[in-house]
């Protein structure tokens, strides 16, 4: 487990509570763990960060026709179907698991097609193209809002593992060769 007490590099130091306290923090929402650290500026600047930007790319993959966010899906349920995305954008925490619970609920779409798996349609056998196909047509920036949903989870672990572990930092002092003249 990582050293709760981290030098700052002015010396000052940041007192990282329980770390994996804060990373789970960190997970369930962006800049929380930070909060909890009394890390406030850091903590600011997380949280507007990646919920600014994940939010521009649910815009991107949302309309009034096909529903809001329909770029941030969890889907498994077949090889045509596999969405890795999801596995970069969880690192999102709350933010993701509404998509999850839609996946697995077993029920109609809960909260208006938020976040919910397109229905597969059945392409080339009745002529009647996937909903994704048409989510896809209908929604011509859904790929670029997918990659900022994806680069806001990205990010969102980096941030986990900074307040797990701290500030970088801080580490390099403690292992510093002095100047030798």
């Amino acid at each position: 487990m990582p050293d709760p007490k981290v030098t700052h590099p002015d010396d000052a130091p940041i007192n990282l509570k329980n770390p994996l306290t804060a990373g789970l923090f960190a997970w369930i929402v962006p800049g929380l763990g930070h909060y909890y650290q009394e890390r406030y500026h850091k903590a600011f600047i997380f949280f507007f960060c990646i919920v600014s930007t994940f939010i521009a790319g649910c815009a991107l993959g949302s309309s009034a026709e096909v529903g809001i966010a329909r770029n941030v899906y969890w889907s498994w349920r077949h090889p045509g179907d596999v969405r890795y995305w999801w596995l970069a954008q969880a690192p999102l925490g709350l933010a993701a698991v509404p998509s999850w619970v839609q996946a697995y609920s077993g029920q109609p779409p809960m909260f208006g097609q938020f976040m919910a798996p397109p229905k597969l349609g059945h392409g080339d056998k009745t002529g009647v193209p996937p909903l994704l196909d048409v989510i896809r047509q209908k929604l011509p920036f859904f790929e670029l809002g997918t990659y900022l949903t994806v680069i806001a989870g990205l990010m969102n672990l980096l941030v986990i593992f900074d307040a797990i572990d701290g500030p970088a930092l801080g580490r390099r002092k403690e292992n510093a060769v002095p100047n030798e003249q």
